[in-house]
């Protein structure tokens, strides 16, 4: 019979072998078997297995093996990603076969689950048996790209935790972390050609606290960023579980901070450039980078130390937020556009980013962006962000562009999770973690080949609300685990996806976070110390339209 064995996200399929109730067992005699391109994964198995059971987990082959193979035949069947995971096979305990390095990685993440939540621990809590049912497994992802954005430029997120996130992230089959650099709050990267973007830029004196309606402040100053060698380890750490790290830099709004590290990035005509800081509080701010060939340079040279940290074939350039205000009122903006032939500030928007788009394109990669990219036409080859709900989606993918589905009113992560007072910094719509799991990436209407062009989708955090792990992790979880299974599980119809089911899975998924020490919201709304009273939000009245 199929059987979803409390799997998140739910697979193809799922069955049990046989009318007897069989199982294999997992002991010190256990080895494991690694075929040509699963030695990654095996290295994992053997450091997060051999952590929670005890199981030293040796090299070798034979009946006591966890076989773990690349597969032509699961390749042609569901594709690089895609896996088939038999227990009790002839020859082996456990046989992993994936489409490719990364299927085999995805088999194993079942694996683990299958072991049940101790699998999850750091060291044995008990000297149980780690058996599993005579099953076979098959599954491959819906979408491509199945991601999370963090933002860590509002709140710094420390390295240790930005890898901890990742494993949360490889756990749940997601394969992307769209990595926030850079904002009016804070600059998080060293540029070593541009030192005082960090030394200036990634430190605030205070912070507001809670939304920026709230009176309240944090007088302690906040910042950080991550070295280069930072960032060659988070890399490649997210390497390691197959995923991509898409960095993004700003541009030409969200730029305060950069602004206050290098006046002369500013419309230094209309602004008294030398006199801004690294702004301390949230909203859409009116400083934006002056349209200058030197402003042009400053970022190239960012870009280039970007493009030699990150392999990622994509990298994201924002280009949402721009106020026009200073370009209108700025003289050597107004020329600028005549100089270029532009009718109005929009396209002056669009000529900044046509300008990295093609200058990505130069060198091999290909830029995305948030939905504002549209406005005042949109560069040739770039992909988009649709964040201000389906429309942008659907007129890129309609116009031949790729695209990412993450809109506000369903996949903001940072939105509250239910209508009572007592949500920590409540701000935007209610997104229950049912909303989440009812969310469809793909519109209903698009034609057949538009469609092809959605990429897949992924789910943002916005920090401002959000200024350490736990407060993180409260807002993320459960309901990344609903995001997942919408990412990666195929819908049994159109439209149909079967919540009482899932809920049932999450019981024992609930246990899984918990030995992972993860500071989720509890289904019953949160605890005590979870709770922020007297700190303002910003609810929204309603429901969010569906766009």
């Amino acid at each position: 019979m199929t059987d979803s064995m409390d799997l998140i996200p739910a697979p193809l399929s799922a069955e049990h072998r046989g009318s007897a109730p069989g199982h294999v067992t997992l002991d010190a005699r256990t080895v494991l078997d690694a075929g040509p391109g699963t030695e990654g994964t095996a290295r994992r198995l053997r450091a997060d297995l051999g952590a929670a059971t005890g199981l030293p987990l040796p090299d070798g082959t034979g009946e006591r093996a966890v076989r773990l193979r690349i597969s032509e035949e699961v390749a042609r069947e569901h594709g690089p990603e895609g896996y088939r995971l038999t227990t009790g096979a002839p020859g082996a305990a456990v046989l992993v076969e994936g489409g490719g390095p990364a299927g085999v990685f995805w088999g194993a993440q079942t694996l683990r689950q299958l072991l049940g939540p101790d699998a999850y621990r750091r060291a044995p809590v008990t000297d149980r048996a780690w058996t599993l049912p005579h099953t076979t497994v098959e599954d491959r992802p819906r979408f491509g790209w199945r991601g999370l954005m963090l933002d860590v430029s509002r709140h710094f997120t420390p390295k240790d935790d930005v890898l901890r996130l990742l494993d949360l992230l490889a756990a749940h089959k997601l394969n992307v972390l769209h990595f926030h650099l850079t904002d009016d709050q804070g600059w998080r990267i060293e540029i070593e050609r541009h030192p005082r973007l960090t030394e200036v830029g990634s430190w605030r004196a205070r912070s507001k606290w809670g939304h920026r309606a709230s009176p309240l402040w944090t007088d302690t100053p906040h910042g950080g960023f991550y070295t280069r060698d930072d960032i060659r380890e988070i890399v490649a750490y997210a390497a390691e579980r197959h995923i991509t790290v898409v960095p993004e830099i700003d541009l030409p709004g969200h730029s305060q901070a950069a602004i206050a590290a290098y006046p002369e990035l500013g419309n230094t005509d209309v602004v008294d450039t030398a006199a801004l800081t690294v702004w301390d509080t949230w909203g859409v701010n009116p400083n934006v980078l002056a349209p200058t060939e030197e402003v042009l340079r400053f970022y190239e040279g960012v870009f280039e130390e970007v493009l030699e940290l990150f392999p990622s074939p994509f990298v994201h350039v924002g280009g949402d937020e721009c106020p026009k205000d200073q370009w209108k009122a700025s003289p050597a903006a107004q020329a600028r556009m005549r100089e270029l032939g532009l009718a109005d500030e929009d396209e002056l928007q669009s000529w900044f980013v046509r300008h990295f788009d093609r200058w990505l394109t130069a060198r091999g990669r290909r830029l995305i962006g948030w939905d504002e990219i549209l406005e005042g036409g949109l560069a040739e080859g770039a992909a988009v962000s649709s964040w201000r709900g389906y429309a942008g989606g659907i007129a890129a993918a309609e116009a031949g562009h790729d695209v990412v589905m993450c809109p506000e009113q369903h996949v903001y992560l940072d939105h509250r999770q239910a209508p009572g007072e007592d949500e920590p910094m409540p701000i935007g719509y209610v997104r229950t973690l049912e909303d989440v799991y009812r969310f469809e990436p793909v519109p209903p209407g698009l034609s057949p080949e538009a469609a092809a062009r959605i990429l897949g989708t992924q789910a943002n955090v916005w920090t401002e609300v959000m200024e350490n792990r736990s407060r993180v992790d409260y807002q993320v979880f459960p309901r990344l685990a609903a995001f997942a299974e919408v990412a990666w599980s195929a819908l049994p119809a159109p439209g149909e996806r079967d919540y009482t089911g899932f809920e049932r899975r999450m019981d024992t998924h609930y246990r899984r976070l918990d030995a992972l020490g993860v500071d989720y919201r509890p289904p019953a709304g949160p605890l005590p110390r979870q709770r922020r009273p007297g700190v303002l939000g910003r609810p929204l009245e309603g429901t969010p339209p569906n766009v």
